[in-house]
């Protein structure tokens, strides 16, 4: 979560600190190169696998019940092939393959299939074996079970968390941006690998960028161990996610500001030799400092106290608690929610609220509402989910401000929007308000659905619908793409999509469950097949289903990101790397790239983000209940 720019010469590069990361004493290790060429000008360089038959499949965990479905790329255009599938190398499946649609977008010249083996259910490892003109291959292992992601990956994902909290004392005494106030800030999750700073949230300069981020992470762990207490406790992982919700709900507590907002980030210009660490808010890629700290619904505000709520029945839940104890949680998330209902607003960059807030409060108000059964709460949550509805039109597609302006686009988030919704409909008592809902969630699962089907997708990767925008520039036609745009209007920031991906396969599988009822039980999670498929192919991408082969997933599968310290940092067992992107030279995000350097802009690809990690635990969590 950086700036790309090279450092001012009187700087020492915020992102390329080796010293910093050797005193850390952290792992700068690496798990397979995935076909990368040595080079002694570009850290962690990987180039495009160019092998002339590739058989691309999830490295880590397919659900048993759920789909499975392995990638053939072949160099030339032979129009079709065979395959076997192997259960711990017997042969369990075998047959013809067909030729996928032509796509040449990413790799000219390739003609794609695909091996579906869903039906297959016996747990064991799996592989895929091909031949194609003359060619063979054997995939890389996967390990098929019951709920196999939570399984294979939920003790990794909480170990992370761990191993990024921040423990530096000075936090306990930081300035204030342009005030002698000094406050205590300790606690909480460094943000990334190559970053010791914490953010709520950050691009709030641009509007509708906001992640969230650190609250993110903590709603995750909060509401995970109390409403899935029995899927830790089986795996003898509760007590353990129990702590770090705490740990999350801790640091919330501390930097919520005693006149009812919270703290967007503790910053210090990634680490700049003459900056100084200080509650502050930041702009652009030079991490210009601002007066902007004060997080709105949309800048983390939402999040945090949804988080703080959901600990607090956790807390009562268990026994148990952090520093703080489950009634400090509540009242803080009470008297932060009722600010920002007042204030909110102010705190924005253009003084005006958008779908990432209504989403954000509307979570919020939820969790409230579970909390105390305080009747306000639940007229909030019915407030926002009309405003979100009102920012949906008849296709089904959500727009940040108005129907017809700003498509609503995000790199770390699309799926929130579904995902809150599901939220309020499980409190909200009133049939036809419930049918209401019901409809915007089915009319934006079809339409993405639709968009994903547009075009040639031999993996399945969820498009999405922008605008080319820079800042302060007026915004282009609506256009849709695999990734990203990179002409966006923060200037300058565009990244890996993993977050992006868990979030639409945890939104797919919630809102489907929300939907209709399906037959077929537990089989594709509870959801329509063709949900199911896109809600897999998304985590399958993360894990190794790419073009590339790479498991963003550090420990798990055959091939994973190599480290780039002076960029991207530590790289930790169970933390997330960015992923794959759109070419760096095309405006609209068109093309494909990963870790292609130089060495400075390789954070946008290696580097691990808290909320990947939060959003995977999240999927991992949501297909096993």
């Amino acid at each position: 979560m950086h700036q790309p720019s090279p450092p001012h010469p009187a700087c020492p590069c915020p992102r390329r600190r080796a010293l910093w990361l050797a005193a850390t004493g952290l792992s700068l290790g690496l798990l397979g190169s995935a076909n990368s060429a040595p080079s002694a000008k570009v850290e962690g360089l990987v180039r495009l696998p160019r092998d002339a038959l590739q058989v691309q499949i999830n490295q880590v965990a397919l659900d048993s019940l759920g789909p499975k479905v392995a990638v053939v790329s072949s160099a030339g255009r032979a129009s079709g092939g065979r395959y076997r599938v192997l259960r711990d190398g017997q042969v369990q499946a075998e047959g013809p393959l067909s030729a996928l649609p032509a796509f040449e977008a990413w790799a000219p010249g390739r003609q794609h299939f695909q091996v579906d083996f869903s039906a297959l259910t016996v747990p064991g490892r799996y592989q895929v074996e091909v031949w194609v003109g003359g060619q063979h291959v054997r995939s890389a292992t996967v390990q098929v079970e019951p709920q196999a992601l939570f399984r294979q990956t939920a003790g990794a994902l909480l170990d992370y968390f761990r191993q990024s909290r921040h423990l530096d004392e000075g936090d306990r005494r930081r300035r204030i941006f342009e005030t002698d106030r000094v406050v205590d800030v300790w606690g909480g999750w460094r943000d990334a690998g190559g970053d010791t700073g914490k953010y709520l949230s950050h691009l709030g300069y641009a509007n509708f960028f906001n992640p969230q981020q650190a609250p993110m992470a903590a709603w995750v762990l909060a509401h995970s161990a109390h409403e899935s207490a029995g899927l830790f406790a089986r795996a003898g992982l509760l007590r353990q996610a129990q702590d770090e919700a705490f740990w999350g709900a801790d640091y919330l507590h501390r930097v919520l500001d005693e006149e009812g907002y919270f703290y967007t980030t503790v910053f210090d210009r990634w680490g700049a030799a003459d900056a100084e660490r200080m509650v502050v808010g930041y702009e652009g890629e030079d991490g210009v400092y601002t007066r902007g700290y004060r997080s709105a619904f949309r800048a983390g505000g939402g999040l945090a106290i949804a988080a703080l709520a959901r600990a607090a029945m956790l807390a009562e839940s268990s026994g148990r608690q952090g520093e703080f104890n489950g009634a400090a949680y509540l009242a803080d998330a009470r008297r932060a929610f009722a600010h920002l209902q007042t204030h909110g607003r102010s705190y924005c960059a253009n003084g005006q609220e958008n779908l990432i807030d209504d989403y954000s409060a509307l979570i919020a108000a939820v969790e409230l509402l579970r909390a105390t059964g305080d009747a306000e709460y639940l007229q909030a949550a019915r407030e926002r989910a009309a405003q979100m509805l009102q920012r949906q039109d008849s296709e089904g597609h959500f727009y940040s401000d108005a129907v017809g302006q700003r498509p609503h686009y995000h790199a770390v988030e699309a799926g929130l929007p579904l995902i809150s919704l599901s939220h309020y409909l499980s409190i909200e008592p009133e049939t036809a308000r419930q049918a209401s809902v019901r409809q915007a969630l089915g009319r934006a699962l079809d339409a993405q659905q639709r968009l994903d089907q547009a075009v040639a997708n031999p993996y399945g990767y969820a498009r999405q619908r922008f605008r080319l925008a820079a800042p302060g520039g007026t915004p282009g036609p609506i256009q849709s793409g695999f990734f990203m745009p990179h002409r966006n209007e923060t200037g300058y920031w565009w990244q890996g999509e993993s977050a992006r991906l868990a979030s639409l396969s945890t939104a797919a599988v919630l809102a489907g469950r929300a939907l209709e009822p399906t037959p077929g039980g537990k089989a594709n999670f509870g959801i329509r097949a063709d949900l199911a498929r896109s809600a897999q192919a998304q985590l399958d991408w993360i894990l190794g289903r790419n073009p590339y082969g790479i498991s963003m997933l550090y420990g798990f599968g055959a091939r994973n990101p190599p480290a780039a310290p002076s960029s991207a940092g530590v790289m930790l067992r169970g933390g997330v790397s960015n992923g794959i992107t759109g070419a760096p030279d095309s405006e609209a995000g068109e093309g494909l790239a990963f870790a292609n350097g130089p060495s400075e802009n390789q954070w946008r690809w290696n580097e691990q983000w808290l909320p990947h990690s939060a959003w995977l635990l999240l999927a991992a969590v949501t297909l096993a209940r």
